[in-house]
């Protein structure tokens, strides 16, 4: 199986352009979604405090409240009217959250990312009332989240480590495709087409928001947009669009 034209589906030829789906789940499901960027800490206080006054709010169907505890990441995600509307559609949803919040499995840990004007992200760790290096940080090919697999995919294909661009082919297209293949096309008659596409990836990274539901992704650039797909814990790309 031939590599395909990197603006449709970049891994297979058969399948045409690929069909983008409406992962959008359940408002229930958008509520526990935000667990993981309503810990913003906008108390001023510590994490805990932050963590307990949001889940608080959401217990209580206090909306406007626990709206005030998201960072801004989750804010663009998500308006206050549509915020207001999620937790008054299903307020037991939104309570099981909150009670699910005020029992944590583990300490607080608090992180910091900085992110370089090239998209680059660096992670760091508060420890002892110091900021460290995350060990996460050291992986030039990471695959944990979808906005790490994109700069792991993007530094693979400038590097031409085509070996490296196979691990975020998603299985449903690795048959008959190899480095060697991809190596051939995006190198050959797809070069432009990868160059652009990559370029665009880059610009966009720094601020893009990536829309992430249960196991897909999706990070709008340029004027279109990049689907993820997470296999076995690790993202992967699985169209441009």
């Amino acid at each position: 199986m031939e590599p395909s034209s990197a603006a449709r589906a970049p891994w297979s030829t058969r399948q045409g352009r690929a069909r983008k789906t409406d992962f959008r789940t359940s408002r229930a499901w958008i509520v526990s979604a935000l667990m993981s960027a309503a810990c913003g800490a906008r108390s001023g206080g510590d994490p805990q405090t932050a963590l307990h006054a949001y889940a608080l709010a959401l217990e209580e169907g206090r909306a406007d409240d626990a709206y005030r505890y998201l960072s801004d990441e989750a804010r663009r995600g998500i308006s206050l009217d549509a915020f207001r509307r999620v937790v008054k559609d299903d307020p037991e949803g939104a309570k099981d959250v909150g009670r699910n919040l005020e029992r944590p499995a583990a300490p607080p840990v608090v992180t910091a990312t900085v992110t370089s004007p090239g998209g680059q992200e660096l992670h760091l760790v508060l420890e002892d009332g110091a900021w460290r290096v995350d060990a996460a940080s050291i992986e030039l090919y990471a695959q944990d989240t979808p906005r790490r697999a994109i700069q792991g995919f993007v530094r693979a294909v400038e590097r031409s480590r085509f070996d490296v661009v196979m691990r975020y082919v998603p299985d449903a297209h690795k048959d008959g495709l190899d480095a060697a293949k991809l190596k051939a096309a995006w190198e050959g008659h797809e070069k432009e087409e990868i160059r652009q596409i990559v370029s665009a990836l880059k610009q966009a990274l720094p601020g893009a928001t990536i829309e992430e539901t249960g196991e897909r992704a999706t990070m709008p650039y340029g004027a279109g947009s990049v689907d993820l797909v997470r296999e076995h814990g690790l993202w992967k790309i699985e169209n441009f669009d």
